[in-house]
């Protein structure tokens, strides 16, 4: 409890930093419209994928200050010395800036309604796909992020790194969303994205928690 009060009051703190990614996202899909043109066909055909692709970015863009202002200002060395359980620390860490990020992302991704015109059923699994995936999004790029901690222009690789490993997620989230606009079944793929979150969220913490030791020991 008192490591969830701390990453929760450092976040409040730091509202410009967790602020930037939403923005980008907001600014993604209100533009995009713009670009495309107005078609109704050509707007529901691409928005699903359009707001995926501004919620993935958004979230890559979200994660250099994840673990970084942690090695530099010591919280990282003070948990390491003291035996506190990283992992929890990172899972803590991480669950907060999903909220965040994501979390908000995925309400604001009911934009698409008025925007790409899509119905409020393909809204509501547009939405359900980004709760369901984008956890294990957030700790791919948690990896990525945690990987390049220690190199001078590692938040540059960051994306490089995440980006590729993001990609089926991706696919699969819009697939689904497909699925159920022409009425078919799209549960399955929401479910297997549900599980690879979790399973992720059981997993990585501890590989990045041990990737974390090793950047602060080098």
């Amino acid at each position: 409890m008192q490591l969830w009060r701390r990453e929760w009051q450092v976040k409040q703190q730091g509202a410009v930093q967790w602020l930037y990614p939403l923005v980008l996202f907001l600014v993604i899909i209100t533009l995009f419209p713009l670009a495309v043109g107005s078609e109704p066909a050509l707007l529901q055909r691409l928005g699903v994928s359009a707001v995926w692709i501004a919620a993935l970015l958004s979230l890559v863009m979200g994660v250099d200050g994840l673990f970084k202002p942690a090695l530099d200002n010591g919280t990282l060395a003070q948990l390491v010395v003291a035996k506190a359980s990283l992992p929890l620390w990172v899972l803590i860490r991480l669950v907060i800036h999903w909220i965040f990020s994501s979390g908000i992302v995925a309400l604001l991704s009911l934009l698409a309604v008025p925007l790409f015109q899509l119905s409020w059923f393909e809204a509501w699994i547009l939405m359900a796909s980004i709760v369901t995936g984008s956890p294990m999004l957030l700790m791919l790029s948690a990896v990525a992020s945690s990987l390049t901690l220690s190199l001078k222009n590692g938040a540059v690789l960051v994306p490089l790194i995440a980006l590729p490993m993001q990609l089926p997620v991706l696919i699969f989230a819009t697939g689904a969303v497909d699925l159920f606009a022409t009425g078919l079944n799209g549960l399955p793929i929401l479910a297997l994205l549900l599980a690879g979150s979790i399973i992720s969220v059981l997993v990585m913490p501890w590989v990045i928690a041990l990737t974390l030791k090793m950047s602060w020991l080098n």
